[in-house]
């Protein structure tokens, strides 16, 4: 299992963090490495993003699922697709992993890191940098930009593609049978990413 293999190290010693998740598939080989360490995830579901409900409502049930089996906590942020369109209004042209995508990764960490705060958890990380889809240093720059925001919250800018868990993500996706999206989640990026899958 790859994640007794990786040596975790949370920023300020944290043993508790809120993760921010997106889906299933990106989300198995994250928190089984964190559980190997002895970090302990509570996992935040907060995507107004993904497009259209029905594929909100299954990507959340199947981590939903996934969390409750391990035995972990899930919070469900609300879904409300109306707020994220205006939050990119204006950038529906933009192409993946350009402003669009910035501006989506900061509201819903800065959801994220407002979740945190309230709820006297001191860090914070999130599952979108697993993604192949989505610039890395955006995502990085959002969780800076989150916790810089509200204050009193640590983003843990862990890059989760590395030491193996990309690989674990593919192997517990067949092993688990989860649903594999073929797009990042709105509906800008549907025909973007099926025709990026293709290539």
């Amino acid at each position: 299992m790859i994640g007794n293999k990786i040596k975790l190290i949370p920023p300020c010693g944290e043993k508790c963090l809120l993760l921010h998740v997106c889906c299933a598939p990106c989300s198995a080989a994250i928190i089984e490495a964190l559980m190997a360490n002895g970090i302990t995830p509570i996992i935040y579901y907060y995507n107004p993003n993904i497009y259209p409900k029905e594929e909100y409502y299954k990507r959340k049930e199947e981590i939903t699922t996934y969390a409750n089996h391990l035995g972990l906590q899930v919070v469900d942020g609300d879904y409300d697709y109306n707020v994220w369109r205006e939050e990119v209004s204006g950038l529906e042209r933009e192409p993946e992993r350009g402003a669009r995508c910035l501006k989506c990764f900061r509201m819903r960490l800065l959801q994220s890191a407002s979740y945190a705060k309230e709820n006297g958890i001191k860090l914070f990380s999130t599952t979108l940098a697993s993604s192949r889809w989505k610039d890395i240093n955006q995502i990085f720059a959002a969780g800076r930009y989150a916790a810089d925001t509200v204050g009193d919250v640590v983003f843990w800018d862990q890059n989760w593609r590395k030491g193996g868990l990309y690989e674990r993500r593919n192997q517990l996706l067949r092993q688990e049978g989860f649903y594999n999206q073929l797009y990042c989640g709105c509906e800008f990026s549907i025909n973007a990413n099926k025709r990026e899958t293709s290539e």
